[in-house]
């Protein structure tokens, strides 16, 4: 139990550290799906 209360506390410092990051990624992700969905709708057009 000590050892998954420490991972979870780990996992959530390396979160902390680094949300800004994971909000970029997050961000990139979701604008390269959103330019594919469109180019995909305006090449069946």
């Amino acid at each position: 139990m000590q050892t998954i209360q420490a991972g979870y506390r780990g996992i959530s410092l390396l979160v902390n550290l680094n949300w800004d990051k994971l909000f970029y990624f997050g961000t990139l992700v979701l604008a390269l799906l959103t330019g594919g969905l469109l180019g995909s709708i305006l090449i069946g057009l």
